[in-house]
């Protein structure tokens, strides 16, 4: 079994799919479904809480119950049976529903598969970042496809495009997987708890780092199309524009295990804290599309190395089977929740000045450098 394939193929499926659904689903539901744009807000709003509850709760909770190969099986046929009810739904109250059941099983495939990761990294020697640079660029294929699909078949598309990379990671899950990840979790004694994890200092300064980190991407994700259509760029080179980033990603990811490898995790934080207040700044202070392209850059140091950090801290400083608690809090305070309360925040500077909305996320990225010049060397991490 090679190990690195294997992680490789669950990283190529697994964006893929997220490739259609963070950028196209809010529309699909508003373009296809028949929502309107504050109805598909709400549910997607709603999701994101209920996604925080699984990625904290049951994700965890599972984890502690079953293999990691057993919770990654799961979790896919979840998805999919779910996202087969979307088919006749149409109504408000149906669509809600659906897309709550969706949030409960889908965005914890995430860090499910992240978790492997980290286990694979313990005991499979396996390199992260080449593993993970195959599932940006799943991302921007599957963007480009999408936007072709869409163009030839319609928004049906969308969801079709969903339910066949599903049956896909749903084929890769049933497939044999790495002895490790076979296994059955071992019977602990004592119980292995989340607050076992907020004793460790370091752990919790690293925590709140990439909460403000990865939160500060709100404004970005929610408003970047609109902020470039502000910009009165060509719809069609939108969704290249938007890619700019993940192709840093992709280049970091790449090299990521072996480029600034003997930094510390809190180095490497401060950098991705430092590259985000460049980042989120350069578009507020200079309105121009070259400047908005030239700071798709800063992703690879914004997003891709705050989150290569977090991984390579919980895979030297954490135990086993405390992976799975750690990867839940992370999914579910750093990409869910924090994403939540900043797009609100977000949205009410963008109703002032576009641009603000972009500046208003180094309320995060800027205490964020504050707090690690002031504990790394204090907690040594």
């Amino acid at each position: 079994m090679n190990h690195q394939r294997w992680l490789s193929k669950n990283f190529i499926t697994f964006f893929f799919t997220w490739g259609v659904f963070l950028p196209y689903w809010t529309g699909w539901l508003v373009s296809h479904k028949g929502l309107s744009i504050a109805q598909a807000s709400l549910v997607m709003s709603l999701g994101l809480v209920v996604r925080a509850g699984s990625t904290m709760f049951l994700f965890p909770s599972l984890s502690k119950r079953w293999s990691n190969k057993m919770v990654l099986v799961f979790f896919t046929a979840f998805s999919l049976a779910v996202a087969l009810l979307y088919v006749p739904a149409n109504s408000f109250s149906s669509l809600l529903m659906i897309t709550l059941l969706f949030h409960i099983a889908y965005p914890a495939l995430l860090p499910a598969v992240e978790s492997s990761a980290t286990v694979l990294m313990q005991q499979g020697g396996i390199e992260y970042g080449k593993a993970r640079s195959f599932g940006s660029i799943a991302f921007i294929v599957s963007v480009l496809i999408i936007s072709m699909f869409t163009g030839v078949f319609g928004e049906q598309a969308i969801l079709w495009s969903m339910i066949l990379g599903l049956v896909g990671m749903l084929v890769i899950q049933l497939m044999p997987a790495p002895e490790m990840l076979s296994e059955k979790p071992k019977v602990i004694k004592k119980a292995v708890s989340m607050k076992q994890l907020f004793s460790r200092g370091s752990f919790v300064v690293v925590l709140i780092v990439v909460i403000l980190l990865q939160g500060a991407h709100a404004a970005y994700y929610n408003y970047g199309y609109i902020y470039l259509q502000h910009l009165n760029v060509n719809p069609f080179y939108i969704g290249m524009v938007l890619n700019v980033a993940v192709l840093f990603e992709v280049l970091y990811f790449l090299k990521a295990d072996t480029f600034l490898a003997k930094w510390r995790p809190s180095s490497l934080l401060l950098l991705a804290a430092i590259g985000a207040s460049v980042r989120w700044g350069l578009i507020f202070i200079f309105p121009s599309i070259w400047i908005f392209i030239l700071s798709q850059a800063l992703h690879a140091l914004s997003f891709g190395v705050a989150h290569y950090a977090f991984i390579r801290f919980i895979s030297k400083e954490l135990p086993q089977e405390q992976m799975a608690n750690a990867q839940g809090l992370y999914s579910a305070f750093a990409m869910s929740l924090s994403a939540a309360v900043l797009t609100l925040f977000g949205g009410m500077l963008y109703e002032i000045e576009p641009g603000l909305a972009f500046l208003g996320m180094t309320v995060c990225t800027i205490p964020a450098i504050v707090l690690l010049l002031a504990t790394r060397n204090r907690f040594h991490y």
